[in-house]
């Protein structure tokens, strides 16, 4: 029995990392951490639970989790995890954060792009980002995992086949993303509301956004060399979901076949990424509340660029199902326990 704490279980992905692990029968969730409602019972800030959590909100006292639990969960805003963990406490449990503190490998390019200062840069080094198809292995030998942002997820699953094979230019890749509301948190905003985001759809974090760093630096590992990118997200009215379309120069001419062999090799034996048949494009309906990831591709030879698509569900892959995932890494489990939940259709 692996024994659970969350932090931040009362923002959407505390509250997914609850419904997928409650499945199990080899987990048993001990800490319901919030911030904003201790002493709250659980299942009356989400009623889904209602009859299936009895348990109450606790606050994020991490050195009493720590003697209670053998994993935990950080599901909170950048800053709170770096400023909870310490040796005595790697010493004691995991951590798997599900915020940006130990993503980026540079503390100077965080500090710059968060606007707030670390607070235990001595972990850097040692985190793991929590990629699973790319760091599979470190993963498993983990005691702190820097579980990836969803934009970064999907771009870089999507991304990673032609750019490992050296077949596009790393300087001129594009990345148009669009998300869900559910990616920008549960707290309260105007730019949130209903009737702002209803029949509309807008640009946000034009050349600021935070996960620019985070997909260049990974797709920077993957290449060899830098990667300097333009990334801009868009929010949509719906749920979830993340749709990718990237674009890029093509070094050399290429088949539909040749390119089709790099994905299909990349993710070979790969439970979670499904690379789709020719002239399917993804779409978010079908990865719905689920772990999957769907990419695919297009050649443009009038152009001589290649167009990378990938879609997935921000709450799942792109936050707590990617975090299980760690988790059973971590633990020495297959690693799709608790994550083979079918898309669901219709959303």
């Amino acid at each position: 029995m692996i024994k659970v704490g969350i932090i931040g279980s009362t923002g959407y992905a505390g509250s997914e990392l609850v419904r997928l692990l409650l499945q199990r029968s080899d987990v048993k969730i001990e800490w319901y951490g919030s911030h904003s409602y201790i002493g709250k019972k659980y299942a009356d800030v989400y009623r889904n639970f209602f009859q299936l959590v009895d348990a109450e909100c606790l606050d994020d006292n991490l050195e009493a989790l720590v003697e209670q639990v053998d994993v935990v969960f950080t599901a909170t805003p950048q800053g709170l995890c770096a400023a909870l963990v310490s040796e005595d406490v790697l010493k004691k449990i995991k951590v798997i954060d599900l915020s940006a503190d130990f993503r980026i490998k540079d503390v100077s390019v965080y500090e710059k792009w968060y606007g707030i200062e670390h607070k235990s840069p001595q972990f850097i080094a040692e985190a793991v980002y929590g990629l699973c198809e790319i760091n599979r292995e470190a993963v498993k030998k983990a005691r702190l995992v820097a579980n990836p942002g969803c934009y970064p997820t999907c771009s870089t699953l999507s991304i990673q086949p032609v750019l490992k094979a050296g077949l596009i230019d790393p300087k001129s890749i594009i990345i148009d993303a669009k998300s869900g509301t559910s990616g920008a948190g549960r707290g309260a905003k105007v730019d949130n509301l209903y009737c702002e985001v209803n029949e509309s759809i807008k640009a946000y974090g034009v050349t600021v956004h935070r996960h620019t760093p985070e997909i260049e630096e990974q797709l920077s590992y993957i290449a060899g060399k830098e990667v300097l990118i333009n990334f801009t997200p868009h929010l949509v009215p719906m749920n979830r979901g993340i749709l990718i379309t990237a674009y890029a120069n093509l070094l050399k001419p290429v088949t539909y076949e040749e390119v089709k062999k790099l994905y299909d090799d990349c993710y070979e034996g790969e439970r979670f990424v499904r690379v789709l048949d020719k002239n399917i494009c993804p779409e978010t309906r079908n990865v719905h509340g689920s772990n999957y990831v769907d990419v695919n591709f297009r050649i443009d030879e009038r152009t001589n660029r290649i167009i990378m698509m990938g879609a997935m569900d921000n709450l799942v892959k792109g936050a707590a199902g990617q975090a299980i995932q760690n988790m059973n890494l971590m633990f020495g489990l297959p690693e799709e326990t608790g994550l083979l939940q079918v898309p669901m259709f219709p959303c």
